[in-house]
Parts: C-alpha cells; sequence; structure tokens
C-alpha cells in the first residue's frame, strides 16, 4: 500500500505498516487500558501498557491471519509480494492467482482457519487456567477478537476472504475465474452499500446499531470491490485475445531489400516518427536494426544506390514475445520489465511488430466499445 514503511521480513516475506495502523494501535491502547484501569491491582501506567501489549497481540492475530494464507500460497508455488498492517486489518499481497478454483479456495480459507483455530486456544487458556482477572480479560479479549475476525472476513463479498470463497465456487460451477469475480465484487458492493446506509444512519442516531466505523468499513468494502469487478471486466475483454492483436498498426519493419532512398520516402518522410527501425529478410525474420540517425553518415545523392543492409545493426536489448502469448501475460512481461515496447514474433521466427502499453490500451477500448454496441 502506497505510503508503508517496511519494518523487516516474516518468514522472508516483506512486512509493512500503513501509518493508518498507528492511528488503530493508538486508539485500541487508549480504550482497553481505560478498561483495564478498573482493575485495583493495575496501578500507575499499567493498564495503558497492559492495553499496549493487548494491542499488539491483537495485530499479531491479524498477522497470524494473513500467514495462513501466506503459507498455504506458498505451499503451491506463488510467491508473496508483502504483508502489510493497515486501517482495517492486513493484507497479504500475492504475486499471481491460483490457477484452480480449489487451490483458490484454500489460500482463501486459510486465513479465516487459523482466526478460528486461534479463538478456540485463547478461549481454552481462559477457561482452563487460572490467571489474574487482568490476564484474563485481556485472554478473553483475544479469543472474541480472533472470532469475529474469522466470521466477519467469512462474509461473501470481495475483497473478504469470504468473497475470495464465493469466487473460487462459482469459478469451480462456472470454469470462468473471472465470473466467479464479478459475482464476489456485486456480493461486495452490496455489503459495501449496506454498511454506509447503516453506518450513516447509526451514526445519526436514527437506527440502534451501526456507526462511525461501520461506515468507514462500507467505504472500504465499495473501493475494493469496485476495483475487483473493473479488473475482472477488463480480463473478460482481453480473453482470446493474443499479442498480435495488440501490435501497433504500421509498425517500424521494414526489408531489407530497400536503399536508403526508398527508405527514408516510404517510412521516415510525413511518417511516424520512429528511430529506430526492424530490418527483415527475405523469409521475414530479424536481419538487424536500423537508426534513423545513422542516415546522416550518407550523402543524400548516394542513397539511391546504397542499400539499408550497408546501415545495420545487431539487435540489442531487444525484447521479444511469442504471438500467440496470452494479452493478460504480455501486460504482466511490460509491468515487470525496463522495456516500454516488445517485439512480436511468431513461431517460425517472423516479425509481426511492435506492441506497447498505449497500443493495448487503445486494442481493449476498442474491444469495449465495440461489445458495449
Amino acid at each position: 500500500m502506497n505510503g508503508s514503511i517496511r519494518v523487516g521480513n516474516l518468514f522472508g516475506i516483506p512486512f509493512y505498516l500503513n501509518p493508518s495502523w498507528f492511528l488503530v494501535f493508538g486508539l485500541i491502547t487508549l480504550s482497553y487500558g481505560g478498561q483495564l484501569a478498573q482493575f485495583p491491582q493495575l496501578v500507575g501506567l499499567m493498564p495503558w501498557l497492559l492495553g499496549a501489549v493487548a494491542a499488539l497481540l491483537l495485530f499479531a492475530s491479524v498477522v497470524a491471519h494473513e500467514l495462513g494464507h501466506s503459507f498455504v500460497a506458498l505451499a503451491q508455488g506463488i510467491k508473496v509480494k508483502s504483508i502489510t498492517l493497515f486501517l482495517f486489518g492486513g493484507l497479504a499481497s500475492l504475486e499471481k492467482e491460483s490457477d484452480t478454483p480449489l487451490k483458490a479456495f484454500l489460500i482463501a480459507i486459510a486465513g479465516p482457519v487459523v482466526s478460528l483455530l486461534l479463538f478456540v486456544l485463547f478461549a481454552a487458556i481462559s477457561f482452563n487456567v487460572t490467571t489474574s482477572a487482568p490476564i484474563a480479560a485481556i485472554l478473553s479479549l483475544l479469543a472474541s477478537i480472533n472470532l469475529a475476525l474469522a466470521v466477519f472476513n467469512l462474509i461473501p463479498g470481495l475483497p473478504l476472504d469470504g468473497g475470495n470463497v464465493l469466487k473460487a465456487l462459482v469459478w469451480q460451477i462456472t470454469g470462468n475465474p473471472n465470473k466467479g469475480t464479478i459475482v464476489a465484487s456485486r456480493v461486495g458492493q452490496f455489503i459495501g452499500w449496506s454498511a454506509v446506509i447503516f453506518g450513516g444512519l447509526g451514526t445519526l442516531g436514527l437506527v440502534p446499531f451501526g456507526n462511525f466505523w461501520t461506515l468507514l468499513i462500507g467505504f472500504f468494502l465499495l473501493q475494493n470491490a469496485g476495483f475487483s469487478a473493473q479488473s475482472a471486466r477488463v480480463q473478460q475483454v482481453m480473453e482470446g485475445l493474443t499479442a498480435e492483436d495488440a501490435v501497433i498498426p504500421g509498425s517500424p519493419v521494414v526489408p531489407e531489400t530497400l536503399n536508403l532512398r526508398e527508405f527514408a520516402n516510404d517510412y521516415v518522410i510525413g511518417q511516424r516518427q520512429w528511430h529506430k527501425f526492424l530490418v527483415t529478410d527475405n523469409a521475414g525474420q530479424l536481419a538487424g536494426t536500423l537508426e534513423t540517425n545513422d542516415l546522416k553518415t550518407v550523402p543524400t545523392s548516394q542513397w539511391t544506390e546504397t542499400p539499408i543492409q550497408q546501415l545495420l545493426r545487431s539487435p540489442q536489448n531487444l525484447r521479444t514475445v511469442q504471438s500467440d502469448l496470452p494479452l493478460w501475460e504480455v501486460i504482466k512481461m511490460l509491468e515487470g520489465g525496463q522495456n516500454p515496447q516488445l517485439t512480436v514474433v511468431r513461431k517460425n521466427g517472423v516479425i509481426v511488430g511492435l506492441l506497447e502499453k498505449a497500443s493495448i490500451l487503445k486494442l481493449l477500448q476498442e474491444k469495449n466499445l465495440t461489445k458495449a454496441a
């Protein structure tokens, strides 16, 4: 999340604290410290120190919840990019999604299962081990928080774990992960609007339930569920599209049979200002590259007699992609690399052209407009 502070690693996973975490930590410390102050054996700053300990243990429970997701993802060979604690709990960011609905279900359900196990653990200690009243109160708080964490996250709407469970179930039934995302996002938006409405009414005292926190949670659900739905719609548009579909019209690809005059007249003068061209042989395969600045090294009076092969350079840092690669994988390559362009090549080595983020965006817009019409 933007603005988060890296504080270390957990089992090799980068661990971050969002600035909003400090606000919640302070509120929990003050609130629960005030409740512990009722115990006469706690004097001075002791209630607030125990309140801070309770707050840390609560967030440790959230971390354990996210580690549940993370360990199952790692077992599936999916890299966990980070774990972040923020205003509404935690978030484990995964490198990619599972490749089957069952695996997606296992990752989604792992967090609530961990929280339920912690609830059983703290409840068992609280009921079966004799402790002082303040410690018993903290154990009871931890048990109830973990139960609430599990139940809340099982609400069947994205971005909650229950939403990912619903997504996996719809995916299993329909065979389409995007449909699962859209259904779970719609449910998440419904729950978000409900939370906003009842939270607002509760804050104004018009209904006996709901408060300001309910309102904030509602906005959080709306924002993230809407983002998930939008991403799913984009992926739906991309279904069946490949790298070749996103090739830039008029890509800078020229045959090696040209001379410099033909090249300048047909591809440079009055055309899009490409600085580098891909030169292909008779089979359509890459023979080298030609940079327009190199034209200056040959007098214009000699351009008609000079073939472009004379100025060819060996390709440098040329990133290629197979023409039949799914478009969503191409997007990941562009996001993860330094080169803003990719050269699209067929399996037989024939150069198709270049693609870039702008050409992909234009293609998606055209497909979306066509679909809407």
